[in-house]
């Protein structure tokens, strides 16, 4: 079972149902669409559904919290999202992280519920760095996603979702083999940034080479810093970092500081940078030169 504050940050976090409602046509006549509507606030979330569509609800993702608990034996701490969906962070406590390297450049694992309303809930393995506060997946790390579909209720289905989610555990393992093996191979700054983000064509507008040479300062200098406090000693542009360190970098700049528009919260960046072209190619990058 889930610890009463635990249940207590979701409940609040997610004070309201999503309520399937029947579309009408212009002329007033229903059709088979339904949407979906906060009960608080009456906003539509996610798309339109059909008939058969059973929209979760805030049981449902205390269950899959709960189930995903077990993999850290309850001990956990969450964070909560709500954008078209229902997200929760699931990590373990201070005292149950998993130190890959000691020191201070901490990752442990941290599931992410992702309770869309598109039909299918996803859980996700991902990490987080203790030393740029950095929420990533890695992509192309088979076996760190489950899916569950939409149905009338999950808590009686505990036992499944259990069994489900100890699947995931072994793809921890996996992305701790590929991050140890970032982490032993070299790359030339210059030369990982070139490929990430070419250099501006001869004839580019100065507007592209200033936007180029801005996020390059960014993104080195977020490198200096970490190489800094982990007491590797200084850099620079044309030094060699760990593959691990590079794809950090590119990450924790997509993360939090590229621009975006409107006014994104913590977790919307979070989100964002996961889906991020750009950081799926500097995965792609870091493990290839990292195999």
């Amino acid at each position: 079972m889930l610890n009463t504050k635990i249940v207590e940050r979701i409940t609040e976090a997610f004070p309201f149902t999503v309520d399937k409602r029947r579309l009408y046509d212009p002329e007033g006549g229903p059709t088979d669409i339904f949407g979906l509507f906060r009960s608080d606030n009456g906003q539509q979330v996610g798309n339109a559904v059909s008939a058969g569509y059973e929209p979760h609800t805030t049981d449902d993702i205390l269950a899959l919290t709960e189930a995903v608990s077990h993999r850290f034996d309850g001990r956990i701490e969450v964070k909560c999202h709500f954008r078209d969906g229902h997200y929760v962070s699931i990590q373990p406590t201070q005292e149950e992280r998993l130190s890959l390297f000691g020191g201070r450049d901490n990752v442990f694992s941290r599931y992410l519920l992702k309770g869309r309303y598109n039909g299918v809930a996803d859980t996700v393995v991902g990490m987080f760095r203790d030393l740029c506060k950095n929420l990533a997946e890695l992509s192309q790390v088979e076996g760190t996603t489950t899916s569950i579909r939409h149905t009338s209720g999950l808590r009686p289905k505990m036992d499944d979702l259990i069994r489900t989610f100890q699947e995931l555990e072994g793809s921890w393992a996996t992305m701790e083999g590929l991050i140890r093996n970032m982490a032993e191979r070299k790359v030339r700054i210059a030369d990982f940034l070139n490929e990430i983000y070419p250099q501006p064509e001869a004839d580019a507008s100065q507007r592209s080479v200033t936007i180029h040479s801005n996020r390059t300062e960014l993104i080195v200098n977020r490198l200096m810093q970490e190489h800094s406090r982990l007491g590797l000693g200084s850099i620079r542009a044309n030094s060699d970092v760990s593959a691990w360190l590079a794809f950090n970098a590119v990450q924790g700049y997509v993360q939090h500081e590229k621009s975006r528009n409107g006014d994104p919260t913590r977790f919307d960046r979070m989100l964002m940078a996961n889906n991020d072209p750009v950081v799926k190619r500097a995965e792609t990058l870091a493990l290839t030169m990292a195999s």
